[in-house]
């Protein structure tokens, strides 16, 4: 058997590394404005009260529960352990099964809209387009969207060049790689792009939690974490010295209806 080469190692140890933190990811990470679901509603041409909505790589039900509150039918899809039971304790009664968009376990044309909130990233688009397209009714939608720094603010700007320094990464430039030709390079859903921004003002201990939940951190050593947050909390504090930081986001959202002969 040929040995997982050091990138898909990377990226899985990566997929399940939130499953340890999932109460913090819970507590921190932001949510999405309405105006997002305004969004969706607009671009499939329904309401989302009454849709047969399958939430998909759904984490803790940050997504679940929004769409839970326009009125959606949800079943959500998440493949950790640690996620899924988090997912359970918040959102009692609403069904949530163990799996992953490239294999979804949910039955053909069962679904009004398929949504990806911060996870589409996670599958492989050659096995979870044609997945999306099998559960989608005809005339039904795949949403994909991702809660992206808005790096035309200053400070902003400042810290994603700190956090990419630290990694030796361009994450300004992997949010200008969102789109359609990375999201389906097969090209066979034709996706409309929107942006939406929005802003949260949280404590600035909020905030590191909230950076220490992503991936990237939790897969390096807890010391080298610790004092990249450190250190962060220095520069922080220096742009908002009482301790009350307003973050502003940039929704990157692609959704795709299915093409009736799909």
């Amino acid at each position: 058997m040929t040995p997982p080469r050091a990138d898909q190692v990377t990226h899985t140890a990566r997929a399940h590394s939130f499953n340890a933190v999932a109460a913090q990811y819970a507590d921190h990470r932001p949510t999405y404005p309405p105006a997002l679901f305004d969004a969706i509603e607009e671009l499939t041409g329904r309401p989302l009260a009454g849709s047969r909505v399958a939430d998909v790589g759904a984490g803790t039900g940050t997504a679940t529960a929004r769409l839970l509150e326009r009125g959606a039918h949800v079943v959500a899809v998440e493949p950790g352990e640690g996620m899924a039971g988090e997912f359970r304790r918040r959102l009692p009664g609403t069904p949530v099964v163990r799996g992953d968009g490239n294999a979804l376990p949910l039955a053909a044309h069962s679904a009004d809209l398929i949504t990806y909130a911060q996870s589409w990233h996670w599958t492989d688009p050659a096995r979870s387009v044609p997945e999306a397209l099998r559960v989608l009714r005809p005339g039904g939608a795949l949403a994909l969207w991702w809660n992206t720094s808005a790096d035309d603010v200053p400070w902003i700007a400042e810290a994603s060049a700190r956090a990419g320094q630290h990694f030796g990464r361009d994450f300004s430039r992997e949010k200008n790689d969102i789109g359609a030709a990375t999201a389906d390079p097969s090209g066979r859903l034709d996706f409309t792009r929107r942006t939406v921004r929005w802003s949260r003002r949280i404590p600035v201990d909020a905030h590191l939690a909230n950076i220490g939940s992503h991936s990237v951190f939790l897969v390096q050593s807890p010391d080298r974490t610790a004092a990249f947050l450190a250190e962060e909390r220095r520069h922080v504090l220096e742009v908002f010295p009482d301790g009350i930081v307003e973050e502003t986001y940039d929704v990157v959202l692609l959704l795709a209806s299915r093409p009736p002969a799909a």
